[in-house]
């Protein structure tokens, strides 16, 4: 049952009901029989003094699942709602990485005052993911792990699993290390329950994968996610084991780039936190840049109009075709973009396939070109003459094979270049490509019409 189903389901509306009348009484009895999703949900559409009310009804159990569920921006905004005893107690309850993510969203005397606060194991922990670079994955592990030593007896190994039962992220995914805590192997439970007591665990231990910790975060969960493993060790530069990624931290961690990745193809600044709770404030700025220097490019294709002036006064019939010929260039460019964009994510390429790229897009894009092209050529022959015709179709030639080639091509930069593919693509290929494909229209006409 999700939110969007709230009308029918009578206690949903019950939550909503008392939130506005401010009823504790009655909130307080309506939203106990909701999930921790249930109440997520609600959470990520009301306003800050609402949400706060909300939370502080929660049984306790319950409301530190709630609280691990929401994005880190709902995290930081739901502290400041809430007395400072609560948010110390929140604060310290936490993973150490959800701790350093909900670190990064607050006020720096903020997050010093609650770190000071932590008992000295929890400080340390934290502190030290706290180390790393903010995009690599040794700040989004967890340290929190149980390791086994080459020698252990299974009967062994199972006691250790035991003691820390509690306080381990994960026990499903075994690291094993050495006495220097170098990574030598991982043994799964499943593993260790059907493997003899007396059975060390080098019997049983197989080759580890693993990642730097200093490696890109989406790089190292994209491994994971690859490799369909429950847990992926964290090593540093001497290959000693600092900690784990998990299968549902490499999920959140996809999950947000898929959403950047999503909102700067479209021209605009992913949002980080759920659209309801955005401020209208936060949804202009994520566009704006955007559209400044959108509308800054699109300056190059007035000047190409103003050059070709003369051309388009000899043959108005021409100007009747430079919307479909350039939103024909920016689709065909952004569709490259994109594909190319995933593949790069996906690890299918990288910047060292720029040529086979390259390659490749022209041809896709001549072929498109080619049909589209051929096409154009019959229908306005037909309607128009048959030099206009020619015009058209070889513009659709080399407006989709350039718009391909370029956008295939700019992701790959973007990589080498250490920046974003995705702020180099849909938005300054459109701009581009509406440039240049003036350019081709306009030479082409000029020398089929003899302008």
């Amino acid at each position: 049952m999700t939110v969007n189903d709230a009308a029918p389901d009578a206690r949903l509306k019950a939550v909503l009901t008392a939130l506005d009348a401010l009823d504790l009484p009655a909130l307080n009895v309506a939203v106990r029989p909701l999930s921790t999703a249930e109440v997520v949900e609600i959470l990520e559409r009301l306003g800050h003094r609402q949400r706060a009310v909300l939370y502080r009804v929660l049984p306790k159990g319950q409301a530190l699942a709630v609280f691990e569920s929401l994005d880190p921006t709902l995290q930081s905004d739901l502290l400041g709602g809430l007395q400072e005893n609560d948010v110390a107690a929140l604060f310290a309850d936490l993973d150490p990485d959800d701790r350093v993510e909900l670190i990064d969203e607050l006020p720096a005397t903020v997050a010093r005052r609650l770190l000071q606060g932590l008992p000295q194991r929890e400080r340390e922990m934290t502190a030290g993911i706290l180390d790393y670079p903010r995009d690599s994955i040794g700040r989004r592990m967890s340290p929190e792990f149980v390791s086994l030593r080459p020698q252990m007896t299974v009967a062994e190994a199972l006691t250790r699993v035991t003691d820390h039962l509690e306080d381990a992220e994960t026990i499903y995914a075994l690291p094993v290390t050495d006495d220097q805590r170098v990574l030598v192997g991982v043994v799964g439970l499943r593993g260790l329950l059907r493997s003899s007591s007396d059975v060390t665990i080098t019997e049983v231990m197989r080759p580890a994968h693993s990642v730097r910790a200093t490696e890109d975060a989406e790089i190292a969960a994209r491994r994971c996610a690859d490799l369909k493993l429950l847990a992926l060790p964290v090593v540093d530069n001497e290959s000693r084991l600092v900690g784990i990624l998990t299968v549902d931290d490499a999920l959140r961690i996809l999950e947000s780039e898929e959403s950047e990745d999503q909102a700067r193809l479209s021209g605009s600044e992913p949002l980080r936190r759920p659209y309801l709770t955005a401020p209208v404030s936060n949804l202009v700025r994520s566009r704006v840049v955007w559209l400044l220097v959108l509308a800054v490019g699109a300056t190059l294709t007035v000047q190409v109009l103003e050059i070709f002036e003369a051309t388009l006064s000899e043959v108005v019939t021409l100007a009747l075709f430079v919307p479909l010929l350039i939103g024909t260039g920016g689709n065909t460019g952004n569709q490259a973009a994109t594909t190319v964009t995933r593949a790069l994510a996906l690890g299918d390429v990288g910047p060292r396939d720029v040529f086979k790229v390259l390659f490749r897009e022209f041809r896709v894009g001549l072929s498109l070109g080619l049909l589209l092209g051929s096409l154009a050529f019959v229908v306005t022959s037909l309607v128009y003459d048959i030099d206009i015709g020619i015009v058209i179709g070889l513009t659709f030639v080399g407006v989709c094979a350039m718009a391909a080639t370029v956008g295939g091509a700019m992701p790959l930069v973007a990589r080498a270049l250490r920046a974003d593919p995705a702020v180099f693509s849909n938005p300054f290929i459109s701009t581009f490509v509406d440039a240049t494909g003036l350019l081709v229209y306009f030479l082409i006409a000029k020398a089929v019409l003899g302008l």
